[in-house]
């Protein structure tokens, strides 16, 4: 990227930087997107360990709605 260049795009409104964000999502065909998010091993084992415990003690999830204001108290 040209010296500059991510300065200048951080000065569009946030409109614009969402649609080009999309944008250059969207210009990612199949393949580049899955090498993109492709997880590490550990990252898998470790999803996988969350969603057993959830199933197992269903329980103990917390509400996004908590969770986001217990975060916002925090700031």
């Amino acid at each position: 990227m040209a010296p500059g260049t991510l300065t200048d795009l951080l000065k569009l409104s946030p409109g614009e930087r969402a649609e080009l964000a999309i944008a250059l999502w969207e210009s990612l065909d199949d393949a580049q997107r899955d090498a993109e998010l492709a997880l590490t091993p550990e990252q898998t084992a470790e999803l996988d360990r969350r969603l057993d415990d959830h199933l197992a003690n269903p329980g103990n999830a917390v509400p996004w709605d908590e969770v986001r204001r217990k975060l916002t108290d925090k700031a």
